[in-house]
């Protein structure tokens, strides 16, 4: 099993790299062409949401990015510091419909810019959902993870 492990501090422009890592590591780990879109797409929004909740909530720890390779299976996961109501965990796999409520706590009081942040990290969670078939979406009290995963090729198997 081999890992890539990024950290990286909650800026935006650091997103850019993050994608373009995991598109490089996908591709070694032979994830099909034509889903390498896919997940530049939903390795870009998930840091993107972490990057926002940890700016957002004042955390100056970096963003985790873990990329895995088994298998059968090529793993991403996006890490942020930020903990979740009352260390809940709330699961998807793969119906695209995962939410978060109360994670993108902005300041309250501020018209409406606590609603804001929570219905666009809403709407990142279900980009996220109609890219990846496999994702799950985790929180508890030391923060939350997105885990994606797409197959990759199994051994050919002589007729």
């Amino acid at each position: 099993m081999a890992t890539v492990e990024l950290r990286f501090s909650a800026q935006p422009e650091h997103v850019r790299t993050a994608r373009l890592v995991a598109a490089a590591v996908a591709r070694r780990a032979g994830v099909d062409e034509a889903a390498l879109d896919e997940v530049r797409l939903a390795v870009g929004e998930a840091c993107s949401r972490a990057v926002g909740l940890h700016r957002s909530n004042g955390i100056t720890a970096p963003v985790r990015v873990v990329l895995t390779e088994e298998e059968k299976t090529f793993t991403i996961e996006v890490g942020d510091e930020v903990p979740g109501p009352g260390g809940a965990t709330e699961a998807e796999s793969g119906s695209g419909s995962g939410s978060e409520s109360g994670r993108g706590s902005g300041s309250v009081g501020q018209s409406g810019e606590q609603e804001s942040d929570a219905g666009e990290d809403e709407m990142g969670l279900a980009v996220i959902s109609g890219l990846v078939d496999d994702v799950e979406v985790v929180t508890g009290k030391d923060g939350g993870v997105i885990r994606m995963s797409w197959p990759t090729p199994q051994a050919t198997i002589v007729p």
